[in-house]
């Protein structure tokens, strides 16, 4: 790397059956967006789709070592339904599944690796140019017992029967299932994005690429974000929010101000305060709850005087609070209380009766 520290590669090798036409590239890891991003690369090398693609049972591209039925990463399926092709994974412990790629591994290890082996590589990049020009020299060589290259195998034999390519190459996206919070939103990455609000506390798929986020219910897109890089910010789209009158699940910002109300003014004026300046109450709910969970593990008592302290030195979110919490310092609110019990009145409480 450019600060001079060593980083281990990962090769990976692909192998055409027939010819054995071989293709490989080095990697940073066997995550999942290098496993299809080396996919991506082998199919552009080959010049077209093989109709089946035989993997190893590497976690990346299969979730489940199944003899009889295992299971298909759900990008990497994507994937090969991009490209027209389909997934077999090779049987565990059932190395024949795979022998020509584990030929072609060691051959790669042998004739390409054992030839950079002495040399030093300030990039990936530059890595990879390298085990380029090797691996073209491995495709033309002579196959003695055969006497013919791949390279002359896989014109006469493999690449008439490859599928075309698509127009585009396949941009990698990943999956993940989601739960739809009570502020009807979805975190992705640390960044909030808006469904409809019909989907609070059910279950959706996240599909995420590096430009987009879309969300999907039984099936159905329901949602599509442009991708924010924002932490602990929302994307919300005004037709996912609930009506401001309409009552949905079972809070509404007026509950919330009456259950702060009843730990104390301090903390109903927070709770007020959160609401106020989100561009849709609904959008502080999980702020606002967490805030009064916090009772269960601290008590009412401290719980008002922590919402007290923040909103004198102007702490308003839930991590605030819990810090203030967590680190004794409501106390000082707790052992010097106002004389005058009176509720806080200011600008910001607006009451119950405003949300009604």
């Amino acid at each position: 790397g450019a600060t001079g520290e060593e980083r281990p590669a990962h090769v990976f090798v692909a192998v055409l059956g027939a010819s054995n036409y071989t293709y490989a590239e080095a990697r940073w890891s066997e995550g999942l967006a290098d496993w299809i991003g080396a996919h991506v690369n082998a199919l552009a090398f080959l010049g077209g789709v093989p109709k089946l693609l035989v993997c190893d049972n590497l976690r990346a591209g299969v979730t489940a070592a199944c003899r009889y039925e295992p299971g298909i990463n759900r990008t990497y399926e994507e994937m090969a339904a991009h490209y027209g092709t389909a997934v077999l994974p090779g049987r565990v412990r059932r190395p024949r599944d795979k022998a020509k790629v584990e030929v072609a591994v060691l051959i790669v290890e042998r004739f390409i690796l054992a030839r950079l082996r002495n040399r030093r590589f300030l990039s990936l990049g530059e890595l990879n140019e390298a085990i380029r020009e090797v691996l073209g020299d491995l495709n033309a060589r002579l196959m003695r017992r055969l006497g013919a290259s791949r390279r002359e195998f896989f014109a006469t034999i493999d690449q008439p029967a490859l599928l075309p390519l698509p127009p585009e190459p396949y941009a990698y996206a990943e999956w993940r299932r989601c739960r739809v919070a009570p502020d009807y939103h979805v975190e992705v990455h640390g960044h909030f994005y808006s469904v409809p609000s019909r989907l609070i506390r059910e279950m959706v798929e996240a599909r995420i690429t590096d430009t987009t986020v879309e969300m999907f219910h039984a099936g159905k897109r329901v949602a599509a974000h442009l991708r924010s890089a924002m932490k602990h910010r929302h994307t919300t789209v005004a037709e996912h929010m609930p009506s401001a009158h309409r009552r949905y699940a079972s809070w509404t910002p007026a509950r919330l101000l009456s259950f702060a109300a009843e730990v104390g003014p301090g903390t109903a004026a927070l709770v007020e305060t959160i609401l106020r300046t989100k561009p849709h109450p609904e959008q502080g709910f999980r702020a606002c709850l967490g805030i009064l969970r916090l009772a269960k593990t601290y008590g009412e008592a401290r719980l008002e005087a922590a919402c007290q302290r923040g909103l004198t030195i102007g702490a308003r979110s839930y991590g605030s609070i819990a810090s203030i919490l967590r680190t004794g310092l409501d106390r000082a609110f707790q052992e010097d209380p106002a004389p005058d019990p009176a509720p806080l009145l200011h600008a910001n409480i607006r009451g119950r009766g405003y949300y009604h």
